[in-house]
């Protein structure tokens, strides 16, 4: 007797192709959502309970869309300042790489954080702004603001911190 993921895997996954190949560059980006979004699924503790199967499919699928979005315009900003570098001074591609993914892991550690604590984080690193001026501006006090640079800051340290060995 299949299970309930295999139902809706066999079921739903044409249809889902189908429309998110509308939403992409090519049938490999269609397909690596629809995966993505089928992991997603996987993990769903009360599928069984699960009325609108498309409903929950096409949720998930518009925020994995999303995300390749959102990386993609991270890496063609990045690839765009590297090309007003100097020679001397352009990566490998493998370190190109490696600080799109680091960069990757900072947008999802702050994406993690409070909308408040994201911006006064932002607004400590990219403007001139003292936490009063900060706090001014979210309506919070400084002390909070030092509170949200200090989460936003373990967050990154966190993110930076080398994973311990596989299994």
């Amino acid at each position: 007797m299949p299970s309930r993921l295999e139902t809706l895997f066999r079921e739903h996954r044409q249809w889902l192709l189908d429309r998110v190949r509308r939403r992409t560059e090519s049938v490999a980006s269609a397909e690596d959502v629809v995966s993505e979004t089928f992991l997603r699924v996987a993990t769903y503790r009360s599928l069984d309970e699960v009325r609108e199967p498309r409903a929950l499919l096409t949720t998930l699928a518009k925020r994995v869309v999303f995300e390749l979005w959102r990386r993609r315009d991270l890496e063609r900003a990045y690839l765009e300042e590297l090309a007003t570098a100097e020679v001397a001074t352009y990566p490998s591609p493998e370190e190109r790489l490696s600080m799109v993914e680091a960069l990757n892991a900072v947008e999802t550690a702050l994406d993690r954080l409070s909308p408040k604590a994201r911006q006064a984080f932002l607004y400590c690193q990219l403007s001139d702004m003292t936490y009063a001026e900060i706090g001014e501006r979210l309506n919070v006090s400084a002390s909070m603001v030092r509170q949200y640079v200090a989460q936003a800051m373990a967050a990154l340290v966190k993110v930076s911190e080398p994973e311990g060995p596989s299994s």
